[in-house]
């Protein structure tokens, strides 16, 4: 499948384009971006085969999510979104690597996991995100899906500290009902649990997840390749923010 244009925007004299694609220049690209933010950036060993390239047996069975700066040909912003239909190819879902996901598979209605969502520094404002946001949410109403999960990182580099004291706001302000627990298959280690909390240093893409509605699933999980922790996080579909509802969907909720 040839990749599709979604929509055009204008932002301080750029013009981003958002597409869907299946394309493999399109998809090479997406991880040369991956592997820049997450292992030259954040430092996370991805154990890349090719190298320059972050890619795995899921990037086969995703579409992907492109943002492309239309001035430059740059791609500045990726995504990729696997559906339930097509998880059980790959064995299912990349996050029951990480995660008991034995709660959410009695859900009514379809799931579809959202990944690998970086964004180039040079690009990094709510515009790009909200655009991002805006081609995700096309999706979600075109394929009729019910619910949305993902992986939302926070990075350990100083010894998980941070990632225990956001962790632990998340959980206070936006922790999502038991019937969506899931359970870390590793747990973060207690180590470093700080008992102060605070919110001004959410990462900007789960602030993101937040303002949608989302809710986190529990405990966060130690990734050792990433360095980081990981919340499971859910989003309802049908229970959008009306603000994001309307802008995203086009359409009351």
């Amino acid at each position: 499948m040839t990749a599709q244009t979604a929509r055009v925007q204008p932002r301080r004299g750029r013009r981003l384009n958002t597409a869907l694609t299946r394309s493999p220049e399109l998809i090479e690209a997406a991880q040369r971006l991956r592997y820049r933010v997450f292992s030259e950036e954040y430092g996370s060993d991805l154990g890349a085969v090719t190298p320059g390239l972050d890619a795995d047996e899921f990037d086969e069975v995703c579409e992907h999510l492109i943002v492309t700066d239309t001035d430059t040909g740059e791609l500045v912003a990726t995504t990729r979104i696997l559906h339930q239909n097509e998880a059980a190819a790959v064995g299912g879902f990349y996050s029951s690597g990480e995660f008991d996901l034995n709660a959410l598979n009695s859900l009514p209605g379809s799931v579809a996991e959202l990944g690998r969502t970086c964004v180039h520094p040079d690009y990094r404002n709510g515009g790009t995100i909200a655009l991002l946001w805006a081609a995700v949410a096309e999706y979600l109403n075109h394929r009729k899906v019910d619910y949305l999960i993902g992986c939302a990182s926070i990075s350990m580099a100083d010894g998980g500290m941070k990632a225990w004291r956001i962790a632990r706001h998340l959980q206070n302000e936006y922790l999502a009902a038991p019937e969506f627990r899931v359970t870390p298959l590793r747990a973060l280690p207690h180590l470093t649990h700080s008992e102060h909390e605070h919110s001004d240093d959410v990462p900007a893409l789960i602030r993101a997840y937040m303002r949608l509605g989302a809710r986190v699933c529990g405990e966060p999980c130690w990734d050792p390749e990433f360095r980081c922790a990981d919340l499971l996080v859910l989003l309802e579909v049908s229970n959008l923010t009306a603000r994001y509802g309307r802008h995203f969907m086009g359409r009351s909720v």
